[in-house]
């Protein structure tokens, strides 16, 4: 028979103590990889670590993980009823204020604030449990008492819907989270825009034109009584019929610097009386005159 106690047992330790045992484990014990190897640990502040520090403190709660979370006490009532195919109509009491007591006590270790959320509806649930252990009383009309789960089942379905319609609209794609707007601009003009005319294109082309008026004039000293509202009419002739005409189609070279002159006036003046139309499509491009109209 062996009387040696758990003292005696322990007495044949070294009296090192923990720590004298520490080193011989990190050499190559069972517990602790070694160092020949060189495969660390871990990486601390990255630096490898071979062996677990002697003043290592591990909180109780460090590795403790909630599987599932409740948004507030009747969630977790659904929860505990849909989970056990309970009929929410006629709720066994006994086993969910149970199951639901024993929640609260595991959170109550841990977060005293959410516990504080659920106690209220604990009292509650006790409260109907002990209700519904009284012998029931009848009203005075000689009707049968209201079932005291009746309050509490017409919550847990309003929640029900309410938590399954937030559902719904959870699953609707939703504006940053499952699309991004496009940016995209239309031009919706009428009619189309064409680029303006600038001043110095105007002069370019006059001075085209009078560059090879002066190669085909004529020498004949003569003085003709120019209209600039004629040549006006012949523009405005010239222009019928056409949707566009080039600019420089509008010229008589043959007549002489003075009709073209005339007919440069004339063109301004239309132009100022909004009759035509100068219009260039891109910089560089021919110019083109048109008439000018008004929608109806």
């Amino acid at each position: 028979m062996n009387n040696s106690s758990p003292a005696n047992a322990n007495s044949d330790r070294p009296a090192g103590g923990l720590d004298e045992l520490l080193p011989a484990a990190h050499a190559g014990g069972p517990d602790m990889p070694g160092v020949i190897d060189q495969v660390a640990l871990a990486k601390l502040y990255g630096e490898p670590l071979f062996a677990m520090p002697h003043d290592l403190y591990i909180p109780p709660d460090a590795l403790k993980v909630f599987l599932e979370a409740f948004e507030g006490p009747l969630d977790l009532l659904l929860y505990l009823i849909r989970k056990q195919n309970f009929n929410i109509l006629d709720i066994p009491m006994a086993a969910v204020t149970r199951q639901y007591l024993a929640y609260v006590d595991e959170i109550r270790s841990t977060n005293l604030e959410l516990a504080a959320e659920y106690l209220l509806m604990a009292a509650m649930l006790i409260e109907i449990k002990s209700r519904m252990l009284l012998p029931p009383k009848k009203t005075a009309e000689g009707q049968e008492a209201e079932d005291p789960r009746a309050e509490l089942v017409r919550r847990l379905l309003e929640y029900e819907q309410i938590k399954l319609a937030a559902h719904q609209l959870n699953e609707i794609p939703q504006f940053g989270r499952d699309f991004m707007r496009a940016q995209v601009y239309v031009e919706q003009a009428l009619q189309p825009r064409f680029p303006d005319v600038h001043v110095a294109d105007l002069q370019e082309a006059w001075r085209d034109i009078v560059k090879r008026a002066r190669l085909v004039q004529h020498h004949i000293i003569s003085r003709e009584a120019l209209s600039v509202r004629e040549h006006m009419s012949i523009v405005l002739r010239k222009l019928q019929g056409s949707r566009f005409v080039v600019f420089e189609d509008l010229f008589d070279t043959t007549r002489g610097m003075p009709v073209l002159v005339v007919t440069f006036i004339a063109m301004l003046e239309l132009c100022k009386e909004g009759l035509i139309d100068v219009t260039q499509a891109e910089a560089f491009a021919p110019i083109y005159v048109r008439l000018a109209y008004t929608p109806a």
